[in-house]
């Protein structure tokens, strides 16, 4: 049977962490990689003082691309211009370019750029529909997808998928944190920060990021990393897909792949607030190496799971959850425990590919909440999940503004997750909402990109906190005419 994503979750507990998990960089830096792509005429120029005027002229764009470009009236333009949500199959972008090399990134940019609004694309789960913008170019960057993984170190083109990393990183004995959902594409995870299964114990993803070739608005190739552009590589780790640039090829520090043990409590009815209330204490006592989270499926009674991983065996983990399990005073209905490689572990989270409707957000948990307050936020609301994903461990290592990611200091993510259609969006944005409301009155506020929402509060702060301000500085920089702007980019 296909379980789609969010449907594994509900059935399973299972995180959707990663807008979709697991390694830590070697002790000493290697030299940042850099461009291997011949650069364009514009590449070591300086940047363009002012935008072209006019509308862009497609038949020479399609001509000087080595993959391709469709219009509204091409055949195929249908599937092309579809995001992973189809709540947004109604979006009709002017065009939709294939991008086949760095160059053909750069040539949609610098054929676009001012004339029409430009979005890159790469697995397309955008949560507004940002990557499938109305009467925009989209620049495709799926066909970007190597993974070449080589000593500790991978080379992964920015349209590659998170189940083709996975598995050619397991090939090579080798791992990345990421996130759990196998058509998430590597550039919109890394860019929002990366959390997933493995973070605690690993940390985001951006923080495995050595550099990155990045595409920026004038059209110019560049590397961003340490010593490259310093304030790009910032913002790259954690301010955001679609903001400063088109990312066309990261190089990340990877780790030997662990051996896993994954689990997943289902508790009975009734006891949701006794489970999450101990839960929030339990994790954050627990040491690094283990992951979970909670899932609480609206309904009456809300439902109540716990799943998670553990790099470790059976043994330690058997000890943790009984730990949780004697304090919350509830015996769990269903109690499954596996031990997996590095991959089984991945595909064990992933769910199905199939596309799904629905409309979500998120809030933060800083410190535990009323835990009965939350619960109650789910009471009657069938088919809205509220997924509370741990943070923490070595997420908490850096400094706040140590890059853009800000939420170092989070206890827990939550989602908020609603199932929808055509008919019912209406409704289901308005049960969000409230859930997301009722989450910032006890305590949870900030917000994660990855799980964009334009009907977020005070969206920037609640993002990026203190980190906002030198996240619109470093769009001023690199685009300064707003070239790559949507409802929620930093520059807008």
């Amino acid at each position: 049977m296909d379980l789609g994503r969010r449907a594994f979750l509900r059935l399973a507990g299972v995180s959707a962490a990663g807008a979709v998990v697991a390694a830590c960089g070697p002790d000493s830096p290697s030299a940042p990689v850099a461009s291997t792509a011949p650069a364009s005429p514009s590449a070591s120029g300086p940047p363009a003082s002012r935008l072209p005027t006019g509308p862009p002229n497609w038949d020479e764009l399609r001509a000087k691309l080595t993959g391709g470009l469709l219009r509204p009236d091409s055949e195929g333009y249908g599937n092309a211009k579809r995001a992973f949500n189809p709540l947004f199959d109604n979006n009709n972008p002017i065009a939709v370019a294939t991008a086949s090399t760095a160059q053909d990134v750069q040539t949609c940019v610098q054929a676009a750029a001012g004339r029409v609004t430009l979005a890159a694309r790469s697995g397309g789960h955008s949560y507004a529909g940002y990557s499938v913008p109305d009467s925009g170019l989209v620049v495709d960057v799926s066909a970007l997808n190597k993974v070449v993984v080589q000593g500790g170190q991978a080379v992964i083109g920015a349209g590659a998928k998170l189940k083709d990393v996975y598995a050619a990183l397991a090939r090579a004995g080798r791992a990345l944190p990421a996130g759990s959902c196998p058509t998430v594409g590597i550039a919109g995870l890394t860019l929002g920060g990366g959390i997933g299964v493995l973070s605690r114990k690993y940390g985001l993803t951006c923080d495995h990021l050595r550099s990155a070739q990045v595409v920026t608005a004038d059209g110019r190739l560049l590397t961003a990393s340490a010593s490259s552009e310093p304030d790009l590589f910032w913002a790259l780790r954690g301010g955001g897909g679609g903001n400063f640039g088109i990312v066309t090829e990261f190089t990340f520090d990877t780790d030997p792949a662990p051996n896993l043990t994954v689990f997943s409590l289902h508790f009975p009815a009734g006891s949701a607030t006794d489970v999450l209330a101990v839960w929030q204490n339990w994790i954050a006592a627990t040491p690094p190496e283990l992951w979970a989270n909670v899932v609480l499926s609206g309904g009456s009674p809300v439902q109540c799971r716990v799943s998670g991983c553990y790099v470790g065996g059976t043994a330690g983990l058997n000890t943790l959850l009984n730990n949780l399990i004697t304090n919350a005073g509830a015996r769990p209905a269903q109690r499954t425990v596996r031990s997996l490689d590095y991959l089984g572990g991945m595909r064990f989270f992933e769910g199905g590919s199939a596309r799904q409707t629905f409309v979500a957000s998120s809030r933060i948990i800083t410190t535990p909440v009323d835990a009965a307050k939350v619960v109650a936020l789910a009471e009657g609301r069938t088919g809205t999940d509220l997924l509370i994903d741990a943070l923490g461990g070595k997420v908490a290592e850096p400094a706040k503004n140590a890059t853009a990611f800000w939420h170092r200091d989070a206890l827990a993510s939550v989602q908020v997750y609603a199932q929808a259609t055509a008919k019912s969006r209406d409704k289901a944005a308005q049960s969000v909402a409230d859930v997301v409301a009722g989450l910032a009155a006890v305590g949870a506020g900030g917000g994660y990109v990855n799980y964009i929402d334009p009907a977020l509060p005070d969206w920037k702060a609640a993002y990026y906190g203190d980190n906002a301000g030198r996240l619109a500085d470093v769009a001023k920089k690199y685009d300064p005419f707003n070239v790559f702007r949507f409802g929620q980019s930093v520059g807008s």
